[in-house]
C-alpha cells in the first residue's frame, strides 16, 4: 500500500494463500441407515441449553482474554541516492555509493491469554523479527510484550507481558472435532478490535499442501467463520467457549475459507517454546511426490532410460538434499517409500506426519523399492534447518 510515497507492510495480517480450488476430502462417507428418516441429533451444548444466543455467552466468557498485538520492526536496505543516477555520475564521478536506508514496518494481529501471569499465544508471523511488540487488552490497558519463542514451521509464538490476575481462555480438545460443529472467532480483523464472527467447522485434517502452505507442518481446521487479515493468532472457539484452534490463514480471493491450527498442536509447540525457546522438528532432507499410476507412466516415458518404476503406489523421492540424513543413509532420487517403521504409506502427507511425530536421532526403518527391488534403509532424523526471512 503506497501512502504519499511511503511503503507500508502489515506484519500481523493473516497469512494470505494463493487462490486455488480445494476439493472435499474423499473417504468421508457416512454410515447408511435402513431408516429413511434418521433422527438428527444436535450437539450436546444445544440439547442441554437450548439457547439460540449461545454466542453471546461465549463472547462474554472469553472476550476479555483476547488481545490485540501490534508489532514494529526496522528494515535496513541499501538504496542509491540521487547522485548515484547515471545522469549525475557523468558530472560527479563514481565515488558516490549507495547509502543505507531504514524503514519501519508495522502490523497488527490477535492473540489469547493462557496464563493469568501474562503468557499469550499468537502466530509467529505476527511478531516475526519485531523490534517492538505492544499488547492491548480489551479493557484498554497496554503492555510491552516480550517474545519468549516463535516457531515458523507451525506458525506459533508465545509472548509474555508483565501483568497478573488476567482473564484466561479454557482449552478444548481438537482431536474430537467433527465437521459441522459450531465455532466462534474473536479477533481484530483489519484493525476492528474485538470483532466476533461465527460459523462451523467445514473440515478437519487439511494438510499444508491442500491449502498451499507447503512450508508448514500442520494439519489445519477449515472453517467458514469469517477470517480476515488481523485475525491471525486469535482463538477459534467451540460452543462451550473452549479454544479449539488458532486462526492463521485465508485463501486470497476466496470466501468462506478460513484455516486454524488445532489447539492440540498449538499447545505442544507452545510448551516447547516456553521451556526451550525453540522447537526442533525432525528432518530427513527429501523432496517427495505421491506416486500414482499416471505419475508412474509419465516418469517412465520421460526417464525410462535412467529409472525403472514398477510400483503404482507409494511416495517417490524426487530430490535428496546433499549432506542430509537421507543422503547419509543412502537414499536416492527415484526410490519409492513403501513403509516407515512397518506403517504403510502412499501419500506425501502420511510420510510427513510420521516424520514429524518421530524422535530426532532415533532411526526410522524405511522400506523402499529401487529399480524393482525392495530394501530397507535406516534413516536418523536430524533437527530441521529453519531458514528465516530476511
Amino acid at each position: 500500500m503506497l501512502l504519499g510515497g511511503v511503503t507500508a507492510m502489515f506484519l500481523g495480517s493473516c497469512s494470505l494463500l494463493p487462490t486455488r480450488t480445494i476439493q472435499s476430502q474423499a473417504n468421508q462417507s457416512q454410515p447408511q441407515s435402513n431408516d429413511n428418516s434418521p433422527a438428527i441429533v444436535p450437539p450436546a451444548i444445544f440439547s442441554s441449553t437450548g439457547d439460540p444466543n449461545f454466542v453471546v455467552g461465549v463472547v462474554q466468557k472469553v472476550g476479555g482474554a483476547v488481545v490485540r498485538i501490534d508489532s514494529a520492526r526496522t528494515v535496513t536496505s541499501r538504496v542509491p541516492d540521487g547522485f548515484n543516477d547515471p545522469f549525475f555520475r557523468r558530472f560527479f564521478g563514481d565515488g558516490v555509493q549507495a547509502q543505507p536506508r531504514q524503514r519501519v514496518e508495522r502490523g497488527s494481529g490477535s492473540g489469547f491469554i493462557i496464563s493469568s501471569s501474562g503468557q499469550i499465544l499468537t502466530n509467529a508471523h505476527v511478531v516475526d523479527g519485531a523490534d517492538e511488540v505492544t499488547v492491548t487488552l480489551k479493557d484498554g490497558r497496554t503492555f510491552d510484550g516480550k517474545v519468549l519463542g516463535e516457531d515458523p514451521v507451525t506458525d506459533v509464538a508465545v509472548i509474555k507481558i508483565n501483568a497478573n490476575n488476567l482473564p484466561t481462555v479454557a482449552v478444548g480438545n481438537s482431536e474430537v472435532l467433527q465437521p459441522g460443529e459450531a465455532v466462534i472467532a474473536i479477533g481484530n480483523p483489519l484493525g476492528l478490535n474485538n470483532s466476533v464472527t461465527s460459523g462451523i467447522i467445514s473440515a478437519t485434517g487439511r494438510s499444508s499442501t491442500d491449502i498451499g502452505a507447503s512450508d508448514k507442518r500442520v494439519d489445519y481446521l477449515q472453517t467458514d467463520a469469517a477470517i480476515n487479515p488481523g485475525n491471525s493468532g486469535g482463538p477459534l472457539l467451540n460452543a462451550r467457549g473452549q479454544v479449539i484452534g488458532m486462526n492463521t490463514a485465508i485463501i486470497q480471493g476466496a470466501q468462506g475459507l478460513g484455516f486454524a491450527i488445532p489447539i492440540n498442536t498449538v499447545q505442544k509447540v507452545a510448551q516447547e517454546l516456553i521451556t526451550q525457546g525453540k522447537v526442533d522438528h525432525p528432518y530427513l532432507g527429501v523432496q517427495m511426490a505421491t506416486l500414482t499410476p499416471q505419475v508412474k507412466e509419465r516418469i517412465n516415458e520421460r526417464l525410462g532410460d535412467r529409472i525403472n518404476i514398477t510400483a503404482d503406489r507409494g511416495v517417490l523421492l524426487v530430490r535428496i538434499v546433499p549432506g542430509s540424513p537421507a543422503a547419509n543413509a543412502g537414499l536416492r532420487p527415484g526410490d519409492i517409500i513403501q513403509s516407515i517403521n512397518n506403517q504403510s504409506v502412499t501419500t506425501v502427507e502420511e510420510v510427513q506426519r510420521i516424520v514429524e511425530n518421530s524422535q530426532i536421532g532415533n532411526p526410522l526403518q524405511v522400506q523402499i523399492e529401487r529399480n524393482g527391488r525392495t530394501t530397507q534403509v535406516a534413516v536418523s532424523p536430524a533437527p530441521l534447518p529453519v531458514q528465516r526471512e530476511g
